[in-house]
């Protein structure tokens, strides 16, 4: 039954590379937001209203490329010959930061209410440092998932 995730192998990935890259522009850009937000955007103020537009429409549309980042990923484990869980090891740290992006995206979104209901109490500077999360753990992704080290 699972033998035509071969023939699809090709397009699979395609679609799957395509939301991994929507969903990390948006895991790069939302907490940039956030950094301008919290530098500018003083509660009440006709600029910190425009933010959480752009913060809410954002966090709303990196939702499906999150998803589907998810679906094809899952597609691709379970294609035979894809990945050997006994062979290399390359698959659980790819997986783990998977799983920390997908944490990290849900934590953006909680910040995003925070700064919706004028709760922030973070600097921009906290945020300039979260910023960077998301770059290190697709270089932790891509090193696995390309040169699979392990």
């Amino acid at each position: 039954m699972i033998e035509f995730l071969v023939y699809l192998y090709p397009w699979t990935k395609v679609l799957h590379v395509f939301s991994v890259i929507t969903w990390m522009a948006g895991l790069f850009y939302l907490p940039r937001l956030f950094v301008y937000h919290a530098e500018r955007g003083a509660p009440g103020t006709e600029v910190s209203e425009t933010f959480k537009i752009m913060e809410r429409r954002l966090d709303l549309f990196m939702r499906g490329p999150m998803i589907a980042s998810w679906f094809f990923g899952l597609c691709l484990i379970a294609t035979p010959g894809i990945v050997d869980w006994t062979g290399g090891l390359w698959i659980y740290p790819k997986l783990a930061a998977v799983f920390f992006l997908t944490w990290y995206h849900h934590w953006c979104s909680k910040v995003r209410k925070n700064f919706s209901d004028d709760l922030n109490t973070r600097t921009s500077r906290y945020f300039r440092i979260m910023n960077e999360i998301p770059a290190l753990a697709l270089v932790v992704i891509v090193v696995m998932a390309v040169a699979r080290p392990i």
